[in-house]
Formats: structure tokens, C-alpha cells, sequence
């Protein structure tokens, strides 16, 4: 069975807000592992926004965005709920929720004017969230001597790989995390580069920001 190279998340929560015609759009994107984080964040926004209107929301969740959900909270069939989960498909995103709160200003919109409208509004709160990616990866652990420490960092930095965590103790130890097909070849270049004065453990295979 192969693995999904890698997917779109979201790292840090936002917000967005549009106005149309008098009404106020507000969207709020979360990141989400489940649907049960789902629904806790889609009550605490319809509680905190009590006074509005609407609040229409979408999410996508799993690797391969096998679970989606929209509601349209009340607005014309479709013109809500679909859209926002549009927004979030069309930016490749999973685990992520957006729900877009709506102030009534009085002059109806029309079922394409309230698309539009939500439409902007997810794609405003998006666009102010930080998104990174989740890369399948090998997890590996390099144990040097400290003389061995800026040849391991100096390689590192020349191939892009970030340290997750470094330990400082009879050895020093750096975790970092490694595409497959990109594995033999750090392996090897660290080896080399410490001129075989080093251990490398291998660790989990899983999706890790890298």
C-alpha cells in the first residue's frame, strides 16, 4: 500500500471578514484532527457570534479528505456551506474547518451574491492563516561527538533540513526527518561528512512538517 506523499494543513488559525452589502461576513479557519474537534469549535463560534444570523461552516478531514461535511445554517440550499468547502478543496487543505458568520444587513443578496459572499469570506480567513505541508518522511536520530557537531549542522543547513530537536549530553543527539527518496543520499552525506564518526537510529515512518 503506498502512502500519500503528502498533504495541506493548516498550522496556525485565522480570520477574515468581508462586508456586502451591508451584511458582515466573518470566517474564522480552524485546524481540526476530527469531527468531534469539529462540532466543539463549530458550538463555541455559533455561541460566540449567538446574535448573528447564520453560521454556515464546511470542513475536511483526513489524509486523503475522505471525511467533509457543509451546512448551509438556515441560507438558500447550497449557497453557503458548498462554497466554503469549495474554497477549502480548491487550496488542497485537510483537517480544516471553516465557518463563516453573517451579520444581516437588511438587503438581500440573491442566491449568487450570498456565494460570492461566502465564498470571499473563506477564502479572506485562509488567506490569513499559516499553511504548511505534511511530508511523508522517515524520522531519523544522528549521534555524533561534539566534535562532529558543526559537520552534522553545516550539512544540514547545505540540504535544507531543519532539526527538530537536539540533545546535548555524553553524545550529542539531532532529530531530523527525511523524504524515502531522499533517505540513502543524507544518510550517506552525513556519513561522509563525519567521516563515519557518527550513529544513525532510524525512527518512525510518518507525515511530519519538515
Amino acid at each position: 500500500m503506498s502512502n500519500l506523499e503528502s498533504y495541506k494543513v493548516v498550522i496556525s488559525d485565522g480570520t477574515g471578514e468581508i462586508v456586502e452589502k451591508k451584511s458582515r461576513f466573518i470566517a474564522n479557519v480552524f485546524a481540526v484532527e476530527n469531527q468531534q474537534q469539529a462540532e466543539e469549535k463549530i458550538a463555541e463560534i455559533s455561541k460566540k457570534y449567538w446574535d448573528a444570523r447564520h453560521n454556515c461552516y464546511a470542513y475536511v478531514i483526513g489524509k486523503n479528505s475522505e471525511n467533509t461535511r457543509c451546512s448551509d445554517n438556515g441560507e438558500p440550499s447550497g449557497t453557503a456551506g458548498k462554497p466554503i468547502l469549495e474554497v477549502i478543496t480548491g487550496a488542497g487543505l485537510t483537517n480544516t474547518l471553516v465557518i463563516v458568520t453573517r451579520y444581516f444587513g437588511g438587503v438581500l443578496l440573491g442566491t449568487g451574491g450570498l456565494v460570492r459572499a461566502y465564498t470571499q469570506a473563506a477564502q479572506a480567513g485562509i488567506a490569513n492563516c499559516e499553511v504548511g505541508e505534511m511530508v511523508f518522511a522517515q524520522k531519523l536520530t544522528i549521534e555524533v561527538g561534539y566534535n562532529m557537531v558543526n559537520n552534522v549542522q553545516y550539512y544540514l543547513g547545505q540540504n535544507d533540513i531543519s532539526i527538530a530537536e537536539s540533545r546535548y549530553e555524553a553524545q550529542v543527539q539531532f532529530d531530523i526527518c527525511v523524504k524515502e527518496c531522499d533517505l540513502d543520499k543524507i544518510k550517506s552525506g552525513l556519513t561522509q561528512k563525519c567521516e563515519g564518526q557518527l550513529q544513525i537510529i532510524e525512527g518512525d515512518k510518518d507525515y511530519y512538517r519538515l
